[in-house]
């Protein structure tokens, strides 16, 4: 095995778990997932030499990721929602409050009508856990515009809330 062949195996060993949660949680089947991961995986395999060194590999394939997953959404449709998953995942976790399901319901409303650099900004933050470097890197702009970027989708979030009736006091959507 060559060098290009151990570094790539190395970073897709460190990165796959990573790299298949991103794109599920933003595909709206696991057969659109496999597709996602696979291209991300065979671009940088086509461009192992321009893979960064160690955590920031991470951040440089879900930026290919970011890329891959646009073009899909293109292809497949340009007018469906993304948020059937997140409708799912905040119905299973809480589910055995019906107060709460009808207040999720319209958080999940008021999610899916953000724009998709709103949802994208959020949920990095929010399901992949990154800080705004890291966020910066995935996007390919500064850490000062992430931060900016961020406060207004938060913003937006906010107002989309409470125009469904969301206390957002209690939500921490500002620490999101």
């Amino acid at each position: 095995m060559d060098d290009r062949e151990q570094r790539f195996e190395a970073v897709y060993k460190q990165t796959y778990e990573h790299i298949l949660g991103y794109a599920t949680r933003r595909c709206d089947s696991p057969e659109d997932a496999a597709d996602v991961v696979a291209e991300t995986f065979a671009i940088a395999w086509r461009r192992v030499e321009a893979l960064p060194p160690d955590g920031e590999a991470r951040l440089w394939l879900y930026g290919v990721a970011r890329n891959v997953l646009a073009n899909h959404r293109r292809g497949v449709a340009r007018h469906r929602h993304r948020s059937v998953a997140l409708d799912t995942d905040v119905a299973d976790l809480y589910t055995h409050s019906p107060e709460g399901s009808v207040e999720l319901g319209a958080i999940a409303r008021s999610f899916r009508e953000l724009s998709e650099d709103d949802k994208e900004l959020i949920s990095l933050v929010a399901w992949e856990g990154l800080d705004h470097g890291e966020i910066a890197k995935v996007l390919g702009c500064s850490r000062n515009a992430v931060r900016i970027r961020l406060y207004r989708a938060r913003k937006r979030f906010s107002k989309a809330l409470a125009g469904a009736g969301v206390s957002v006091g209690h939500l921490a959507v500002e620490s999101v």
